[in-house]
């Protein structure tokens, strides 16, 4: 009976996960409003937008806006910008939309059911790119992130943001956390990485870094 026990409980935990991964239905709804409400989650959000220094003109996407958290951060900040966001879960779609339809309306904030495999096509440069909590779903990390980069300008900035939510989770699990994203951004092609962490339980570490500059191409 216990061990029956303990694998219900791990067939909830893992449904919960899938769940923030890629919310539908009721599930996935459920999801949306904790990720909404949750204060840590708010915090967090708002937190990594602020490392980004975002400018007024900036154009900013963000991978997997969830409920539209960030991105209402996003364009408050960059008024004079374009904020756009990709996330393939219609729900989470229809909340940030909900969320963010004066901003929307204004075509100051653009928002598209699509995942980081298949980005929408942009016609400039972006000078941020964001994520919070999603690059551990993304099949084939370190490709994703040198797609990334190309659609970055020369100087651009590039965050990755985690919180670990598995089980007994630990300080230790955090910095584990930004080891593993530094490493895929090198990978990727990027540079300058540095680490920031939030004071939450478990900590939260955004790890934020820019395009390397090619020998045969520098910045002018």
């Amino acid at each position: 009976m216990k061990a029956f026990v303990v694998a219900l409980k791990q067939r909830v935990v893992r449904t919960v996960v899938r769940q923030f991964g890629h919310p539908h239905g009721i599930g996935g709804r459920l999801a949306g409003w904790v990720m909404a409400h949750r204060s840590s989650n708010r915090q967090r959000n708002r937190w990594v937008v602020s490392l980004l220094d975002v400018r007024t003109t900036d154009r900013v996407l963000e991978i997997g806006f969830g409920p539209g958290l960030a991105i209402a951060e996003l364009s408050r900040r960059a008024t004079g910008g374009t904020v756009y966001g990709i996330d393939h879960s219609e729900v989470m779609l229809q909340r940030a939309t909900k969320r963010n339809a004066a901003a929307i309306r204004a075509k100051h904030v653009e928002l598209v059911r699509a995942s980081v495999e298949q980005p929408p096509h942009f016609e400039e440069p972006l000078d941020a790119i964001l994520a919070v909590n999603s690059l551990g779903f993304w099949p084939e990390p370190t490709q994703r992130l040198a797609e990334l980069r190309t659609l970055l300008r020369p100087g651009g900035r590039i965050a990755i943001a985690a919180q670990p939510r598995c089980p007994g989770a630990t300080e230790e699990t955090s910095a584990k956390a930004a080891r593993e994203i530094e490493t895929l951004l090198r990978e990727a092609g990027f540079s300058q990485t540095h680490v920031e962490t939030l004071d939450l339980d478990p900590p939260v570490v955004c790890v934020l870094a820019q395009p390397a500059v090619s020998r045969e191409h520098p910045v002018a």
